[in-house]
């Protein structure tokens, strides 16, 4: 018999091996339900890579926390994007990957039980980390205004205590994009309850329509409350390279050092070259036509589901639909759009707690326009 955990208590699994699974290898099927992506990663970072390789210079579990190269790169990376000086030894960690470096920076910032403040919906690998570490979760909800996500700021103001914010802009699932006055509220709600703001900016460059990008560090009173955790993974299309890191004061970069090499010892080295030719790319690692790409096929999915109930997406790779608002339940959906349509898409039963569970998210990052084009009509096979 299994000896209970609470920690796993109220863990939920993921649903998305289990639609993948469904689906197979049939090349019919709309792969919608999986963050890859068909976009290809930067050249450069493909050739550091092969040559690192090549050269055997990343094959070693030193140092711990990131080779320098990488370390300078992520510190040069975060002054554009915040106008902020870190120092690469003290204040940046690499990872195996950014969501690798969720749970030591939770185990660094939180007590048991301690509240963590995060959107719903959310992504359920920083939902369910939470829960994880032993932290409990406080949601607050996205309500959707004129066919976009909005940050609901009372029910943000109403929070009573906290020990840190999770956040993501774009965030996924829903692609909603905190601007200046959302950060505004979140900076209240830091020094009112003296929380840590951790802030997932995996996607920040990925926004469409022209929308500002607001980094939380521009914020009066964010810059010293803030951990940033970021990746290759989306902006880059590096998802198989496996490389994160998280940065932040020093003196809790401390603590997130330790839970992190206790964690992972170490990120590949290889891959951590690749990643630093990515960061440091003067064609700017193809952020920038990627991000077109992807608000185009967005806006595909959008116009082929005009009538639908699909929520748009100011950024990031996916949208989502409401199940509920079809008359069925979100496992129901996508059941039907599978069988039916071939389309695989994940219910968001995970990702949140009153919000989340109503839909079922169609990512859009690795189907190509044309294909996404038979959209309407594989929705129109699968609903009664």
């Amino acid at each position: 018999m299994v000896r209970p955990n609470s920690r796993f208590t109220h863990v939920q699994p993921f649903d998305i091996d289990k639609v993948a699974a469904a689906a197979g290898a049939d090349p019919d099927v709309l792969r919608m339900e999986n963050l890859d992506t068909d976009v290809p990663p930067p050249p450069a970072a493909v050739a550091a890579t092969t040559e690192s390789l090549r050269a055997g210079t990343g094959n070693s579990w030193l140092p711990f926390t990131g080779l320098p190269v990488l370390c300078e790169a992520v510190a040069a990376d975060l002054r554009s994007r915040t106008g902020l000086d870190f120092d690469p030894l003290r204040q940046v960690a690499v990872t195996s990957g950014g969501t690798s470096a969720v749970l030591p920076t939770l185990l660094a910032t939180t007590e048991p039980g301690d509240p963590v403040v995060l959107t719903d919906p959310t992504y359920a690998g920083l939902l369910q980390r939470v829960r994880l570490s032993g932290a409990r979760p406080h949601l607050v909800p996205l309500r959707v205004e004129g066919g976009r996500w909005r940050l609901d700021r009372d029910a943000l103001a109403a929070v009573p205590a906290a020990a840190a914010l999770l956040l993501m802009s774009p965030s996924m699932p829903s692609g909603v994009v905190l601007d200046r006055d959302d950060w505004a509220a979140v900076a209240r709600l830091c020094e009112r309850t003296g929380a840590y703001l951790i802030y997932d900016a995996a996607m920040e460059r990925l926004v469409f329509d022209g929308r500002p990008r607001v980094n939380p560090c521009q914020v009066d009173g964010l810059a010293e409350r803030t951990i940033i955790i970021g990746s290759v993974s989306k902006e880059y299309r590096m998802i198989g390279w496996r490389i994160g890191w998280v940065a932040g004061p020093p003196d809790v970069m401390a603590r997130i050092m330790v839970a992190t090499v206790y964690n992972t010892t170490v990120a590949g080295g290889f891959q951590q070259h690749g990643a630093a030719a990515a960061l440091t790319d003067p064609a700017g690692g193809g952020v920038a036509e990627a991000a077109a790409e992807y608000q185009a096929r967005h806006d595909t999915v959008i116009a082929q589901l005009d009538g639908f109930p699909v929520v748009r997406a100011d950024g990031g790779w996916s949208c989502l639909v409401d199940a509920e608002a079809l008359g069925l339940g979100a496992g129901e959906l996508s059941a039907r759009l599978l069988d039916r349509g071939r389309i695989a898409a994940t219910p968001m039963t995970a990702w949140g707690a009153t919000v989340a569970p109503r839909y079922v998210r169609l990512v859009f990052s690795n189907e190509p326009v044309e294909r996404l084009s038979e959209l309407r009509a594989r929705f129109t096979a699968a609903l009664p």
